[in-house]
């Protein structure tokens, strides 16, 4: 029994040898984390909400810089027959709706800005976790993120670029969120147009 008990561990030791050693991974891949939180069902419903929700702010400051392009056209049309106190009076009423208009756009902008990294967070944490699964199983040492514009990525090949299979991972592991279309990009900030000043 004890000779047995001395054996033991001698015979453990010599198997664990003989297994061959398992290599650290050592794969690089890119990914453009935007793109992949986009690319999703969960981002293209979100965007798509995002988008609904924006768009009748969207169409009011579209149609406040049109009320204000009038005003100006009305300005440029009577230099020459309306009275000094009448253009004093148009020019007051477009510099106060041009102002008005600015900060309405810069609120709308800063909200729509607020509600995206709001989606981007909430969706990234859940493709943070597809990536670490995704790199794991396919034996990746490093995942770099090149969607950003301060990216020190000069470049990358294409062939190592696994945006695609994590959005497909993601999507085939989170719950139904609906049949995806096209992806649906991000409303872009709602800001207004410069109106041209007056001559």
């Amino acid at each position: 029994m004890n000779r047995m008990m001395l054996w033991l561990p001698a015979m453990i030791a010599s198997a664990a040898l003989s297994l061959p050693a398992q290599a650290p991974p050592n794969k690089i891949a890119i990914i453009h984390l935007q793109n992949a939180i986009i690319g999703t069902k969960d981002g293209q419903k979100a965007a798509k909400e995002l988008e609904t929700r924006f768009m009748p702010k969207r169409q009011e400051i579209e149609k406040r810089q049109g009320e204000i392009q009038a005003l100006q056209q009305q300005l440029r049309a009577s230099s020459n027959t309306a009275s000094e106190e009448q253009k004093n009076k148009l020019m007051r009423d477009i510099d106060t709706k041009q102002k008005a208009l600015q900060r309405d756009g810069e609120d709308a902008s800063a909200e729509l800005d607020q509600e995206q990294q709001k989606l981007f967070q909430e969706i990234g944490g859940k493709v943070m976790a597809v990536i670490d699964k995704y790199a794991s199983d396919n034996g990746f040492a490093v995942v770099i993120d090149v969607s950003a514009q301060s990216s020190p990525i000069l470049y990358a090949s294409t062939a190592v670029d696994v945006t695609r299979q994590v959005v497909d991972l993601y999507d085939k592991n989170a719950p139904a969120a609906g049949a995806a279309g096209p992806a649906t990009p991000v409303p872009a900030p709602v800001k207004p147009k410069p109106v041209a000043p007056v001559k």
